[in-house]
């Protein structure tokens, strides 16, 4: 597997990233601000994260996505790997990430990378989504704010 950064006039794989993130607007947002790096697997690309700056020496990992037929081979944890060393590379001092309530697994894998949990912004989905969704059965309402040290 291949990471690497897309550029400007590069074709975001929007499809992946709204499996990460269900509102288009929001995510065209990020993705129009930050940088976004694509993994490949055999000429396809199997997953996706994009870096936020957020701060004076803080990025945000605002979404990581790998196709649904590849879950379950660690390509998400290679992807969360690889945006801690390029936030490191940079000279980024925090890393930050935030996920749903509801995304049970994302949380197991976070912290599986070195992430810890600072604090819940309550309600925040249902504040700035247009639409309610759930995982794993559950509603997806409040952010889960993960950081690590870099």
């Amino acid at each position: 597997m291949n990471i690497k950064k897309l550029y400007k006039g590069d074709k975001v794989p929007m499809e992946l990233l709204l499996l990460a993130d269900p509102c288009k607007e929001i995510v065209e947002k990020y993705v129009k601000r930050g940088e976004c790096f694509v993994a490949k697997s055999e000429q396809q690309i199997v997953g996706v994260y994009v870096l936020l700056p957020t701060r004076p020496k803080t990025v945000e990992l605002v979404n990581v996505a790998v196709i649904e037929k590849q879950h379950g081979r660690g390509i998400g944890k290679q992807l969360v790997m690889d945006a801690i060393k390029v936030a490191k590379t940079k000279g980024y001092k925090t890393i930050e990430i935030g996920t749903g309530n509801s995304g049970i697994g994302q949380l197991a894998l976070y912290q599986k990378c070195g992430f810890r949990i600072i604090g819940v912004d309550m309600d925040f989905f249902v504040k700035h989504y247009p639409e309610e969704f759930f995982e794993n059965g559950i509603k997806c309402r409040d952010m889960v704010r993960l950081s690590q040290d870099l």
